[in-house]
């Protein structure tokens, strides 16, 4: 009975496996030095080598150890430059919209060019290899779009930071402005028409950025680094077989997405947690009330931080009846409390995942929202910039966590707010409940990620996927044509006729005139 047991359920896990295809040649370009968005692609490009495809990654972060089917090409891009920039943006978090855009082009030119110009790729350029699926990431960086009609192969694409105005565009999806708010946003559900009005001017300023500064700049790159393409950009940006989506509708919002448009959030996390260290292991277990996770994530670096908001940091966590690991990026910190661990580098899923790790306090980047979400943590939110504030706020809305203030909170603020979501156990309760949420699919993220890309491969870059938008223009697109038509012609022939019947009865009153004027004359005469 057992053996048929274990039969039937090898069965059952056999059919929810993706099935494979023919060993491709796949190229994958991830220029940013962010590793937390070449951590997202890690697991889902070792799985597709495992899987038989050869996997040519272009990107900051080479492998370690060398895999089977796994070639590396590696970009130098210098980390201090990168850690100026993060450094920038914290200081323009408070400033205009202009000033943020223009960080985000800083960011973006430099990583594209490390790509064009390293010169291992550029042979490949030159070179006859073919291949046979393109993957890129995309966030404004469309010179590089070019790869898919360069190789002639369909192409994929993967926004760490899901779905936006702007890489919409790519598979010609629709976010709705009324109700599906721009990464960058303040607010949620945008049902308030001030919030409504502030979403629409956040979306209409980055896409008239990126229209009039990123897309020119892109196109210089484009005409100099692919000279024998005949293309146009606007072309090549919206030849996208399928884009991945790092989101899910569990912990933000349902909203309208295309059929190549597939959220995967969560494809990058282990399911199993590995054992810790012996010293953090030891750490945790001596809390009898459990530990605290802080982590600002892998751009953020918590070493970095103006001395006040370190010794507010520390002042909090000392005054707590819990021990705290500190991802800090530095050896040592003068007076640390005794009940703080710090470490440049934490396992961060498997501390998440440890049941005496109660809460977790974090900035809210994509990555740690969706670990924190897959391992049932509530959190207590600091947002820098960017999308963090909006994660942080779907956090709020879902009821499992709450939120202070990264630019000006004092220690007893961050003391209150860890100690209202420990003591409270509505947080822990709705993040269980947000987590089963998350985890009721009807495939593992992962696995739905390389379902997809095969499916690409299997049908030849899957065109049934693509809507018929990409063949129209912006007025096509948006029936502004096909409503001048339907309302215009109405309107002309009212006018029209309104033009006509005037010259109508002025005309008749001017007769009518010329005959009283007539008589008068015969009268008096």
């Amino acid at each position: 009975m057992a053996r048929v047991s274990l039969v039937i359920l090898a069965l059952v896990c056999f059919a929810f496996v993706p099935s494979r295809v023919q060993s491709a040649k796949i190229l994958v370009v991830f220029p940013f030095t962010g590793p937390s968005q070449y951590l997202l692609v890690q697991p889902y490009l070792k799985t597709l080598a495992a899987r038989g495809h050869e996997i040519t990654s272009v990107s900051v972060f080479p492998q370690k150890t060398p895999i089977k089917n796994f070639r590396d090409i590696t970009l130098k891009i210098e980390e201090a430059d990168h850690d100026e920039i993060v450094i920038a943006a914290i200081e323009e978090m408070s400033r205009g919209k202009m000033q943020q855009l223009n960080l985000v082009k800083e960011y973006v030119l430099p990583a594209t060019l490390s790509v064009l110009t390293n010169e291992e790729f550029q042979q490949l350029l030159r070179g006859n290899e073919h291949f046979d699926l393109i993957i890129v990431e995309v966030f404004c960086q469309e010179a590089l779009y070019a790869l898919g009609s360069h190789f002639k192969a369909p192409m994929i694409g993967i926004s760490t930071f899901g779905a936006d105005v702007v890489n919409d565009q790519l598979v010609d999806n629709v976010s709705p402005v009324s109700y599906v708010s721009a990464p960058s946003g303040q607010y949620l559900d945008c049902v308030d028409f001030w919030q409504r009005l502030d979403n629409l001017y956040i979306n209409t300023v980055e896409w008239l950025y990126d229209l009039f500064v990123i897309l020119p700049a892109q196109q210089r790159l484009y005409e100099t680094y692919f000279p024998n393409v005949t293309l146009d950009l606007s072309e090549v940006r919206r030849d996208f077989s399928l884009l991945l989506l790092n989101q899910h509708y569990s912990y933000s919002w349902p909203r309208p997405l295309v059929p190549n448009a597939i959220e995967i959030a969560g494809m990058h996390v282990e399911h199993i947690p590995k054992k810790l260290p012996a010293d953090m292991e030891a750490f945790i277990n001596a809390s009898p009330k459990g530990a605290i996770y802080f982590s600002l994530g892998s751009n953020v670096k918590s070493a970095y931080l103006p001395k006040e908001k370190i010794k507010a940091i520390m002042d909090a966590f000392a005054s707590l009846p819990v021990n705290v690991l500190w991802k800090f990026e530095k050896t040592d910190l003068p007076g640390k409390p005794k009940n703080v661990f710090i470490n440049k580098w934490f396992p961060q899923q498997d501390i998440l995942a440890h049941p005496k790790v109660k809460l977790f306090i974090t900035h809210g980047g994509m990555h740690s929202t969706i670990e924190v979400v897959h391992h049932g943590k509530p959190i207590v939110g600091m947002p820098v910039f960017y999308d963090q504030h909006l994660n942080i706020q779907h956090i709020l809305k879902k009821g499992f966590g709450v939120a202070v203030n990264f630019k000006n909170f004092t220690s007893g603020e961050l003391r209150d707010a860890i100690l209202e979501v420990l003591n409270n156990p509505k947080y822990a309760e709705s993040a269980r409940e947000i987590s089963a949420r998350f985890h009721d699919r009807p495939m593992k993220p992962l696995d739905a990620a390389i379902y997809w890309t095969e499916y690409v491969l299997r049908h030849k870059g899957a065109p049934q996927l693509r809507v018929a938008a990409r063949h129209l223009n912006f007025l096509q697109r948006n029936s502004v044509d096909t409503m001048a038509v339907l309302f215009g012609i109405p309107i002309l022939l009212v006018i029209l006729i309104g033009c006509i019947l005037y010259k109508l009865f002025k005309a008749i009153y001017r007769n009518a005139n010329n005959t009283k004027t007539n008589l008068k004359k015969r009268k008096n005469e």
